[in-house]
């Protein structure tokens, strides 16, 4: 009887501490939602990419993908994203789909333009590029290096 008392009570502490850990590295980690105005953007491509993932600007965070669908009219895939209010984005802003190297996470890379209006909540990004498929480019490497060899 008291052994399986000790026993319940180690196991709620070791899920205690559990939990504790878990919190601690969600708050340190960063990966909380940027509050801000939404912005959307179409893409051909979008292989990796899913909600919470970053929006950057030369690499700094600011903001988050807050939702994926597919619009019906053009079968392209339209990210919306959440972006800090206290930054304005050029009309002629790019956005495309970058990986965190060979085997990191997707975020889209915003590329602020010169233009002197600025994107307002709810607008489009109009110049995109879709996230690049790495199956894809090592096929043609693989095809290409044995089409040479004949």
């Amino acid at each position: 009887m008291s052994n399986r008392l000790i026993e319940t009570i180690a196991g709620a502490a070791v899920i205690a501490v559990a939990v504790g850990f878990a919190a601690y590295s969600y708050s340190r980690a960063g990966i909380n939602t940027v509050e801000g105005y939404e912005i959307m953007a179409s893409f051909n491509r979008i292989d990796g990419l899913v909600v919470g993932n970053d929006v950057r600007v030369s690499g700094v965070k600011i903001g988050t993908v807050t939702a994926q669908e597919l619009d019906p009219d053009t079968y392209m895939a339209v990210v919306k994203m959440s972006v800090r209010s206290d930054l304005a984005l050029p009309l002629d802003s790019s956005a495309k789909i970058a990986s965190d190297g060979l085997l990191g996470g997707k975020f889209v890379a915003l590329e602020p333009g010169g233009d002197i209006d600025m994107i307002e909540a709810g607008g489009e990004i109009e110049f995109t590029q879709g996230s690049v498929n790495l199956e894809d480019i090592i096929g043609q490497v693989i095809y290409s290096s044995t089409n040479s060899d004949n």
